[in-house]
This record gives C-alpha cells, structure tokens and sequence, in this order.
C-alpha cells in the first residue's frame, strides 16, 4: 500500500497502550513503513511487522486521506 497520498496520525489512546505493552516508537514506525498489509472491513487496514519473538499489529481506520491508528498490539 503506499501511503504517500495518506497523513498518518497515531491517537493518543493508541501510543500510551503501545508504551504500557513495551512497543517503542520506531517498532510502529517499522510496522507503518514496511509491514504487511491486511485490509479488513469497508476501511480499516492492519499492519503487522514480524519480530523474533513477537509480532507488533497496528490497527488502523481509513477515512479520506487520512489513517488514523486506533490500536497497537504486541502478540507473542
């Protein structure tokens, strides 16, 4: 997927989950930039980078030209 034509934006809500589950900012960075891409729904997107030990998910909702993360994870 290229994002080029979308802004990014990570809520609030999102990142401090992210900090609380050991996730760092350049892990969603990874995930966003170079993950797999799995569509899901009318307009929701998930991007999973892989790890040794665990996977980082972010799931995210398209609307226009925006993305808007609305969740990480960390699955092991």
């Amino acid at each position: 997927m290229d994002l080029s034509g979308y802004r990014v934006e990570i809520r609030r809500h999102a990142f401090l989950r992210a900090l609380e589950r050991g996730v760092t900012p350049d892990m969603i960075e990874a995930a966003i930039r170079g993950g797999e891409v799995r569509r899901f729904g009318k307009s929701n997107v998930k991007f999973i980078k892989r790890y040794r030990d665990f996977d980082v998910i972010c799931v995210d909702e398209i609307s226009g030209r925006r993305i808007k993360i609305v969740t990480i994870e960390r699955r092991e």
